[in-house]
């Protein structure tokens, strides 16, 4: 069943941005996965929590495929990059059948 992975960023500094944004593409894609959305332009419809400065869905062919990503040595490098100057809040969700 295809899976996505929904994220909100808070960015707070952005060196790391342009290494991040150039590589995170092809380590995306060889795991199978497709940008949706990416930056997404985040407006407030509802709620309390604090607006995120950029919002991003990935799909993957199912679960496995997007847990795979998540935890490849590539993904986590680049993770690692990217929490030096951002928090990430994430999540993994079915489609519909």
């Amino acid at each position: 069943m295809t899976a996505f992975v929904i994220g909100r960023m808070q960015i707070h500094s952005r060196g790391w941005m342009e290494e991040y944004f150039s590589k995170i593409p092809t380590v995306v894609s060889d795991n199978r996965g497709t940008f949706l959305v990416r930056g997404g332009d985040p407006e407030h419809l509802e709620g309390e929590d604090p607006m995120p400065d950029a919002a991003f869905i990935i799909e993957f062919p199912d679960r496995d495929h997007a847990r795979k990503f998540w935890n490849s040595d590539d993904f986590q490098k680049l993770a690692v990059l990217r929490r030096s100057g951002s928090s990430l809040n994430a999540l993994l969700v079915d489609k519909l059948p």
